[in-house]
């Protein structure tokens, strides 16, 4: 019956354990229950170790480490005195039942004062919520947890896996005081006392060292999680890789359509060509990164492009000129430019040098002379797994002096330029300021406060914080520069990054690892002066891209409703001033008029040879008619005999022929295609005639005539053709005769003509002209009057007379003046006669070519038996005839072969002009051509931001 009994016992000890899901082992129980259930055990020789309880706290925050209190030692024997052994243990047992409730309520209130005590010390999450990606928050979406939740093991199979209590049950042992033998009221003191002991030993615990505790346990678990989210965005990079990479196969034979980041880069891009001339300004967002010069900028936007893909240099201006860098996620680690089909590898370092090289050289190009950087912005784009979509803006540095080397006003180039870009409402403020220098020499925060008061759109990233950590004497100031304390400048979120070690040939790999070994180790996270999401690059790229796009979506569709509005006032005026014209571009007006130039280029052809030759000769003669009477002819008539004029004539001719004739007669050729040229492109035609090409077809006839030469070789051909036209004397009938005594007719009272005028300038009007017109002579003309009326009694005495005066002449004739009180110098004399023999020459040219027009019978006889000589007449014929046959040679060449060049040349000019937009931009000019303009622009900004709106709902 005893057996019996203690045998229930056992069971409500082993009974009362599992409510903390512990069971009694067997040689726990109590020294009379392990006689009674095993009589062979010796009783005598059981020896009971020291008891210690070890005890440990938990909370769902953090894990204390174990602390272990000192009991009582409690005395072990053998109840002599067996009568009442049962209601000893009966008593014990009741005592043991309220010190378990009692120990329950108490350590139940414990727990919930600490968790009060953490709860409080814990900052507030709820402002950082869009730091956690989207993703975290729908993950219930996408996992079904109630299947997973179905899919774990229950209670019973999970008891089966927990390991071996009968080390756990060991901390139990001090129940076994209670069966001892004592005093009645003996165990009920030993469980106060040991109660009041462990309180006593728990108070001994400082407030620090559980700060501590709490930290260090708050940071393995947030780096545990950190490295698992690591692990699922890398196995999910993985698997968006090849996925794209099925596509860019043709897979599933569908055509990809634009990324939502590249969509909206095209209408950026639009937008910085647009001059907003309606008021309609570009406010859609962007990431401007603003800094000090060697503040860090570049690198971080190289740590979130995971790409060293800007050029570099110690303390050097390196960035000239706004970069736009547009990222997306693609399957290949690449990047190109906006206006250019090269994709260069991010992966490998030839191509990233060549990128360096490639954008330093565009940044150079984009400076003008004598300017230090540029407003031209650079367009990037670079696509690759796990990148974050965003578009980021690098500006230059800003500096605080002007160095050597720079423009006078290069500071206050960048300033500009940084504030046009910060001015956009809607643009996201990346600030970096460098954590190694102070903060009180910072220039950068007093900009960005003054575009962003407020700190509504800035995001502040203190970067080389390891060198911060390292020179700085007190930790502390760095919390205050993350905190914003230190600037006036407010921000929307603080971080702190670490860029590497200071060397350029460091991979973003080592860098990103060098940066998460820091901050494990660092103490501004273990003291809690920065959380764990406002470190590393990735947590900035994440948020900066979550700001990023939820700026985006709260903007597009008021700036889209914007340009609709514009739209429509643009279209309104076009149909008010141009009704009945159609809306022309700038590149479809050059299309038009280069169409136009062309056909006004074919219209060349179409010229007759008998215009051609007509046109060549009249102008040729005209440029070497004076070289032939005043060189050739001249002389050539002052010979006593024909004999010698014949010689005379010849030895000109040839010489004229080798040396100026061929360049001459190309000269007059060249001219003449350009003159017809210019009255085909200058002609109006009626009401077809649009004015607003004038100027884009005056600088096409200009460019094309400076580019096109003459052929080379054409000179020596046409040397040999006019050589062996003037050789030939032999007039073969009379019609051609009567042609030579026109054209020298024609020739010599052409030139008379001239010579009067002349004489008529030197001695002023005639007695007609003075009476006619009031008009006078002047003192200077008064002397040469009668100097001329002097040299003309010379003449008449002697119509056989030279050329030249002799000396005795002009004396005779200065002499003469002075006798009537006029004074004349000898230059004067000479320059007079001039004028005057030549009229006399001339007219007695003229009265030889009439006594000729009978002369042919005796030219043909050679003018044997005849007084008259008709030389002069043969020298004409001979000019004549060579003029025709230049003429008909330049205008084979002009007709074969120069108007094809020149057209060619004409197709050159344009297809550069097609491609220099700044000079279709001075070409073509006008209201008409701007309204047009701005109206395709808005057009297809519109149209694109529709577009771009609705793939960002679809993503929704």
């Amino acid at each position: 019956m005893w057996r019996t009994r203690a045998c229930v016992i056992c069971q409500s000890l082993a009974n009362s354990s599992y409510g903390v899901k512990r069971k009694s082992p067997l040689q726990n129980l109590h020294l009379v229950s392990r006689s009674i259930h095993h009589p062979y055990y010796p009783s005598s020789k059981f020896q009971r170790p020291p008891l210690r309880i070890s005890t440990q706290l938990f909370s769902s925050l953090n894990r204390l480490p174990l602390r272990k209190t000192k009991l009582l030692d409690v005395k072990y024997g053998y109840q002599s005195h067996r009568n009442f052994w049962l209601a000893r243990l009966a008593s014990r047992l009741l005592k043991l039942r309220y010190l378990v409730l009692g120990s329950a309520v108490g350590g139940g209130y414990t727990v919930k004062k600490t968790y009060d005590q953490w709860k409080d010390m814990m900052p507030d999450l709820d402002e950082y919520k869009w730091i956690v990606p989207d993703f975290i928050w729908e993950l219930d979406e996408h996992i079904d947890f109630e299947k997973l939740i179905k899919a774990l093991p229950d209670a019973d199979d999970l008891a089966k896996l927990l390991p071996d209590f009968d080390k756990i049950g060991e901390s139990f042992t001090s129940l076994k005081g209670f069966f001892s033998p004592g005093p009645p009221g003996e165990t009920a003191f030993r469980a106060t006392d040991q109660a009041y002991d462990n309180d006593k030993q728990y108070k001994k615990v400082s407030d620090k060292e559980k700060i501590d505790q709490l930290q260090e346990e708050l940071l393995r678990t947030q780096l545990k999680y950190q490295r698992m989210l690591e692990r699922l965005e890398k196995e999910n990079k993985e698997l968006r890789k090849l996925v794209l990479q099925r596509d860019d196969k043709g897979i599933h034979q569908r055509k990809l359509k634009k990324s939502l980041i590249d969509m909206y880069s095209e209408v950026l891009d639009i937008l910085s060509d647009y001059d907003a001339s309606y008021n309609t300004q570009d406010h859609l967002p962007r990431v401007v990164v603003v800094g000090d010069q060697s503040a860090g900028k570049t690198s971080v936007l190289e740590m979130i492009a995971q790409a060293r893909i800007f050029p570099r240099g110690s303390g050097e201006m390196m960035t000239r000129s706004p970069v736009k860098v547009t990222l997306s996620e693609g399957p290949h680690h690449v990047a190109l430019f906006k206006d250019s089909s090269r994709e260069f590898d991010l992966t490998k370092e030839e191509d990233l040098a060549a990128l360096r090289n490639e954008i330093e050289i565009r940044m150079r190009n984009s400076v003008k002379e004598g300017c230090t950087v540029s407003t031209e912005t650079i367009s990037l784009s670079v696509k690759g797994p796990g990148l974050q979509r965003m578009v980021l803006v690098d500006l230059p540095g800003v500096i605080s002096t002007v160095t050597s080397g720079m423009a006078p006003d290069t500071k206050e180039t960048i300033f500009s330029i940084s504030k046009a870009y910060m001015q956009n409402p809607n643009a996201i403020i990346l600030c970096i300021q460098d954590g190694s220098v102070d903060a009180e020499r910072s220039i950068v925060t007093d900009l960005v406060s003054q575009m962003d008061p407020q700190g509504k759109r800035t995001i502040f990233v203190l970067t080389k914080v390891d060198l911060a950590e390292k020179n700085v004497a007190s930790p502390s100031r760095i919390q205050q520069i993350i905190e914003g304390k230190l600037f006036p400048m407010k921000a929307l979120g603080y971080f702190a990054v670490v860029t590497g070690k200071g060397n350029s040939s460091e991979s973003i790999e080592s860098i990103k690892e060098y940066e998460e070994e820091f901050f494990q180790n660092s103490k501004l996270l273990k003291t809690c002066m920065l959380k764990a999401h406002q470190v590393t690059t990735k947590n900035l790229s994440l948020a900066v891209s979550d700001c990023f796009w939820k700026m985006v979506r709260e903007s597009v569709e008021q700036q889209a409703d914007a340009f609709k509005a514009t739209r429509f006032n643009l279209e309104t005026e076009w149909k008010n001033n141009y009704p009945r014209l159609r809306e022309l571009d700038r590149n479809e007006l050059f299309e038009k008029a280069k169409n136009e130039i062309l056909d006004e280029v074919i219209s060349l052809t179409q010229v007759t040879p008998k215009h051609w030759e007509e046109i060549l000769q009249k102008t040729l003669w005209e440029r070497v008619s004076t070289h032939v009477i005043e060189n050739i002819y001249l002389p050539a008539a002052q010979t006593m005999n024909s004999g010698t004029f014949n010689t005379t004539v010849d030895i000109k001719l040839k010489q004229w022929t080798d040396k100026q004739l061929p360049n001459k007669a190309v000269e007059v050729a060249w001219e003449t295609l350009q003159e017809e040229f210019s009255r085909f492109m200058t002609e109006q035609k009626g009401k077809e005639h649009d004015d607003i090409f004038d100027k884009l077809k005056q600088a096409v006839k200009e460019e094309s005539i400076k580019r096109h030469k003459w052929n080379e070789r054409a000179e020596d051909s046409l040397r040999v053709i006019q050589h062996n036209a003037l050789e030939d004397r032999s007039i073969s009938d009379k019609q051609q005769w009567d042609a030579a005594i026109h054209f020298m007719e024609e020739t010599l009272q052409s030139r008379l003509k001239d010579t009067e005028s002349v004489i008529e300038g030197m001695v002023g009007p005639d007695w007609k002209k003075r009476w006619l017109y009031w008009t006078g002579r002047t003192k200077e003309q008064n002397i040469r009057n009668e100097t001329k009326n002097e040299l003309e009694k010379l003449i008449k005495c002697s119509e056989e007379h030279a050329a030249y005066l002799a000396n005795d002449e002009v004396t005779t004739v200065r002499k003469n003046l002075e006798a009537r009180g006029i004074t004349v110098d000898p230059c004067l004399i000479k320059d007079t006669w001039h004028q005057i023999y030549r009229r006399h020459f001339l007219k007695t040219a003229l009265n030889h070519c009439n006594l000729c027009r009978r002369g042919f019978y005796y030219y043909q006889r050679h003018f044997v038996d005849s007084e008259l000589e008709c030389n002069d007449i043969v020298l004409f014929w001979r000019i004549q005839r060579m003029l025709a046959i230049t003429a008909n040679t330049l205008r084979q060449q002009l007709t074969n072969t120069e108007v094809r060049r020149l057209e060619k040349n004409v197709k050159e000019v344009l297809e550069d002009f097609a491609e220099d937009n700044d000079k279709k931009v001075k070409l073509l000019t006008g209201k008409r051509v701007q309204l047009a303009e701005d109206l395709k622009k808005v057009r297809e900004i519109q149209e694109k931001l529709e577009a771009f709106i609705e793939a960002l709902h679809q993503e929704k």
